[in-house]
């Protein structure tokens, strides 16, 4: 749990439901061993105030303070003194007394953990030891049947409401975990993969390739002149090519196809199962429509792209060999004039396949 303002008063607004719950079946539980017992007004009247009254009260207690996450752990302690209290005001009744022991230790162990429950434990030893000032010491050894017809709603709704918060609270935090998990393989100005996630993938795709001997290709592309693209039109406009050039790889790769950012101007695509002419004519529709691409906020704006194309070797011992090609042939395509797709093959290391018109 966080200690934050905002993660305190959610900690409280999701134990506020559960307080009223547990507290109005403990007074049912309580109140019918109490009865028995004959005890003074005062006494029914504290049994009314802490089932119908305090957990109100701890609610807008929590919600108006100044950490609400250290005001609702101060009425965690408080319920379980209270609870505490209780055990010992219906003499030790054995089934009522068991209930609202471990009905409390389960709330305080599901929020704090072992910490929280030798807190909460302590918060009822001291309640049972007011209690038994308050009283006189004595133990009612049986329990009678309206006392475990009474005990019986607290303990089984009680844990089905605790066991769903609990588990809202997981699958929230899961689906958290998933989102930051997302975020930190994903670029954010491309929304496609960054440097390590599509590294991650071409290790992958490598094995499995190797793995089930087929085919697959490599594509670095290079947005050319991207400096001076900065330097001419601003860090906006080149910010506007490079998500130009993500949303068009998103539109036109297959679904197998893995599109990441490789840093900079420089994007990579992961081309499993498809022959490396295949997906030198890809690259090639690829290029030519990026050329052709208009950007209103700056008419004069003309972007190409240079290409590197690698397929996959039987003789590479690993993921960096089959990168590396492609990373060669992307320096053959830059310094043979930019603006085209080189490919390299292991029949012919370094072949120009297409360049600009």
């Amino acid at each position: 749990m966080g200690r934050t303002g905002g993660k305190g008063l959610s900690l409280a607004r999701r134990l506020y439901a559960s307080r009223i719950l547990g507290l109005v079946l403990g007074l049912l539980c309580v109140s019918v061993a109490m009865y028995p017992l004959d005890p003074p007004a005062w006494v029914w009247a504290l049994m009314l105030f802490n089932g119908l009254v305090w957990p109100h009260l701890a609610y807008q207690w929590a919600r108006r303070a100044k950490v609400p996450y250290h005001a609702e752990h101060r009425n965690l302690l408080i319920d379980a003194f209270l609870g505490g209290f209780w055990v010992a005001s219906m003499h030790f009744n054995p089934l009522p007394s068991a209930t609202t022991i471990s009905m409390m230790a389960m709330n305080n162990v599901a929020i704090g953990g072992l910490r929280f429950l030798l807190a909460g434990a302590a918060a009822q030893l001291l309640g049972v030891g007011v209690g038994l000032v308050v009283f006189a010491p004595a133990f009612v050894p049986m329990t009678t049947p309206a006392q475990l017809y009474a005990c019986l709603p607290l303990l089984t709704l009680y844990p089905l409401a605790l066991g769903w918060i609990c588990f809202r609270q997981a699958y929230t935090l899961g689906l958290h975990k998933r989102e930051l998990l997302a975020l930190s393989r994903t670029d954010s100005l491309t929304g496609l993969l960054n440097h390590g996630a599509w590294k991650d993938q071409l290790e992958i795709q490598f094995e499995r390739c190797k793995r089930q001997q087929t085919g697959a290709a490599i594509a670095l592309i290079d947005i050319d002149h991207f400096k001076a693209i900065n330097d001419t039109y601003g860090h906006v406009a080149g910010d506007i090519v490079l998500r130009q050039l993500s949303k068009m790889l998103k539109q036109n790769l297959r679904m197998a196809d893995v599109a990441g950012r490789y840093g900079g101007d420089e994007f990579c695509v992961i081309l499993p199962d498809l022959p490396l002419f295949n997906a030198a004519q890809a690259m090639e529709a690829l290029r030519e429509r990026f050329s052709f691409l208009v950007y209103d906020q700056n008419p004069a704006l003309k972007v190409s792209l240079s290409i590197g194309l690698a397929a996959l070797d039987p003789a590479h011992g690993d993921a960096t060999r089959w990168l590396d090609d492609a990373d060669q042939a992307l320096y053959e395509a830059k310094a043979g004039g930019r603006n085209r797709v080189i490919c390299c093959s292991d029949n012919n290391p370094r072949r120009e396949v297409f360049d600009s018109v």
